[in-house]
């Protein structure tokens, strides 16, 4: 599809996903691309503006990530970020050094009004810093546009170039007007008219479906949860019959929800879908049996998913596409979309095994965040009970059993997010946590009840509050909310007799536990 683009070029920054959903909140498409990237791939994208991430390094080290002079050569406006800031910087001909005064947290920053990338943003505004070292000198050419007390080149710029450096971090909350900024870089400065938006994408993406598809047949693979529904939706109003849902019911589902999918889905359900539920739920444990690394179990969980859907396949007929409901995230957290770190491979993109049995993969949601993907549903006519379900992870439950996963141990971990669940909604804190689960920690101690000794498992209880997932802080439960919590589970969940509440925000932690 043709339409406006911002290339993000990451440096290993841990903010690379949310660079990319500040800019995508602009209307504007965006993609996330290693540092390692081909100019000539870059020239060939022909982007409307370029961002470079932050990143751990110092950039005047030797071997530390660095891009060639010619992309600011290029005539597209670029803007640095942190470290990408600094690099610009260095390249160029400025000075950067380790900091006299580490900066970090909430610091507030002097700006300049007329510079065009803080139009509209008072004289002093708070602002995210993470760095060690600075900007001790601006490159010839650049002048100074924001200040701090301990760094003296908080941005920097060059406008008949239309280079843009800023140390401090627009894309996350702490900014203040960080939205602010970036819109004025993606529309004020690269001239973006704003052309993303998901109305439109679900009329390109059906006609692009439709043409794929021909008159193939397609199996798609229905978790039941958000991206797969909105997948499964999509297709179906793309090319009607051809499509054939297949649930696969692994075992790692939450309590009920099996049932609770086939009756959405299934033939006495809303839509008008050819669904066919597998249970598999033994085949599944005797996969895991003795698997405790959590990549090998996502791994094995990816595997057995497109085993399953052959076998299907072949039961229905020749099969052409499978449809995924992969989405941007996986892409990016699975190592495949930028340069930070392998996060942990999602079951639907580095779990999936070298030789798959279908002509090709149609994955409709893979440039979509989660937050898309909502309006995508909402496009479509899902309720919105559907659209708005908690995200639930492809692996299931087996990601949320620390260690070896059996059939027991996914017994215990259901009772008890069943019973956390229905707690909190009776608290009416449901509508304020963004995402709840319980998990079963690999832990087991001593404990006393009914003064007998016992030795079982601890339970682990994660709630977040979080605006797009990729950052997220632990919510803050009422303690005697919490005390119910804990005195049914261990009453009423035969294995238990320990719950923590996990404090961990993301970053550090992820959400999940695995």
């Amino acid at each position: 599809m043709n339409r406006e683009t911002v290339i993000v070029v990451d440096f290993g920054g841990q903010y690379n996903q949310l660079v990319a959903r500040r800019v995508r909140e602009c209307n504007v498409y965006c993609e996330i691309y290693s540092y390692k990237t081909n100019i000539e791939k870059i020239k060939e994208m022909n982007p409307k503006g370029i961002i470079l991430t932050g990143g751990p390094s110092s950039c005047y080290i030797e071997g530390a990530p660095t891009y060639s002079r010619e992309l600011f050569e290029l005539g597209i406006p670029v803007l640095g970020l942190c470290y990408g800031a600094q690099l610009m910087q260095f390249i160029l001909g400025g000075r950067v050094e380790t900091a006299p005064v580490r900066e970090y947290g909430k610091i507030e920053v002097h700006v300049k009004p007329d510079s065009p990338l803080f139009t509209g943003v008072e004289g002093d505004t708070v602002c995210w810093m993470s760095h060690n070292d600075y900007i001790a000198e601006a490159a010839p050419g650049f002048s100074v546009c924001a200040y701090t007390q301990d760094c003296p080149v908080a941005a920097a710029e060059d406008r008949e170039r239309e280079l843009y450096a800023i140390q401090f971090h627009p894309e996350v909350l702490h900014t203040v007007r960080g939205k602010e900024i970036l819109a004025n870089f993606v529309h004020g400065i690269c001239g973006c008219g704003g052309d993303w938006r998901m109305d439109s994408f679900v009329e390109e993406s059906i006609g692009a479906i439709r043409e794929k598809v021909g008159g193939g047949r397609v199996l798609c693979a229905l978790s039941g949860g958000v991206d797969s529904s909105v997948a499964a939706v999509l297709l179906s109003k793309a090319i009607g019959r051809q499509l054939t849902c297949v649930f696969v019911d692994h075992g790692l589902l939450r309590k009920n929800e099996g049932d609770e999918v086939e009756a959405v889905f299934g033939p006495d359900g809303p839509y008008d879908l050819n669904f066919i539920r597998v249970n598999a739920q033994q085949r599944y444990y005797a996969k895991l049996a003795g698997v405790k690394e959590p990549e090998a179990k996502r791994k094995i969980i990816g595997e057995e998913f497109i085993r399953v859907f052959e076998e299907e396949a072949k039961k229905i007929g020749a099969v052409d596409f499978l449809v995924q409901g992969t989405i941007y995230p996986d892409v990016v957290e699975s190592g495949l979309g930028g340069e930070s770190a392998v996060i942990k491979s999602h079951h639907n993109v580095g779990g999936l095994p070298d030789y798959v049995d279908f002509k090709e993969i149609i994955e409709p949601l893979r440039d979509l965040f989660k937050d898309e993907v909502r309006k995508v549903g909402l496009e479509l006519g899902i309720p919105e009970y559907l659209v708005f379900r908690q995200p639930f992870p492809g692996p299931g439950l087996g990601i949320r059993i620390i260690g070896e996963v059996t059939e027991e141990k996914v017994k215990i971990v259901q009772d008890a997010d069943a019973i956390y669940r229905e707690e909190i909604a009776n608290a009416g804190l449901d509508k304020g946590i963004n995402q709840y689960f319980a998990a079963l920690t690999n832990m087991r101690s001593v404990g006393v009840m009914g003064d007998e000794r016992t030795y079982d498992y601890a339970v682990a209880l994660r709630a977040v509050c979080t605006v797009d997932f990729m950052t997220a802080e632990a919510a803050e439960i009422p303690y005697d909310v919490l005390q119910r919590v804990m005195s049914r589970i261990i009453n009423e969940v035969k294995g238990v007799n320990r719950v923590f509440y996990d404090l961990t925000s993301k970053p550090p932690g992820t959400i999940e536990f695995e």
